[in-house]
């Protein structure tokens, strides 16, 4: 049984168990330099998927100011990938988007991961980008 729990306190064993995630993923398995992963903590929401108490995928949110979420940082540990954990993360997140009559939101996506999120209804806005040296392109969804 999966569950998902979101925090903005960055004292709370909630965000302590995204940074793990984010640690993992990014900083060991894809090399991104650690000062390059921890930005704009104080200003964004956490998101953990638990899966029978196991922390296992992530992603935060930022509100930017014209009311867009900005969604970042989406991982989920090796071991717990392809069993829909992000995909239920996401649409976690959309839904909390709605309820605040959030007009779009958008993301980064790493360029190998594009089809998870065509599947779920992004496109694909402008050029692609460099991020971390990782080939990236901004996606968004509208929601109203």
């Amino acid at each position: 049984m999966f569950r998902i729990k979101t925090t903005t306190d960055l004292s709370s064993d909630v965000y302590r168990d995204a940074l793990y995630i984010r640690k993992i993923v990014f900083v060991e398995e894809q090399k991104v330099p650690v000062e390059l992963e921890l930005d704009n903590e104080e200003s964004a929401q956490y998101y953990v998927v638990y899966e029978e108490g196991a922390r296992v995928a992530t992603a935060r949110v930022l509100r930017e100011q014209d009311g867009v979420w900005h969604i970042q940082r989406v991982a989920t540990l090796k071991e717990y990938r392809h069993r829909g954990f992000a995909k239920k993360l996401l649409q976690r997140i959309e839904s909390d988007a709605k309820l605040e009559n959030t007009a779009y939101l958008t993301l980064g996506a790493q360029d190998q991961v594009q089809a998870f999120y065509r599947a779920l209804g992004y496109v694909v806005k402008g050029k692609g980008f460099m991020d971390a040296g990782i080939p990236h392109h901004r996606m968004d969804k509208k929601l109203i």
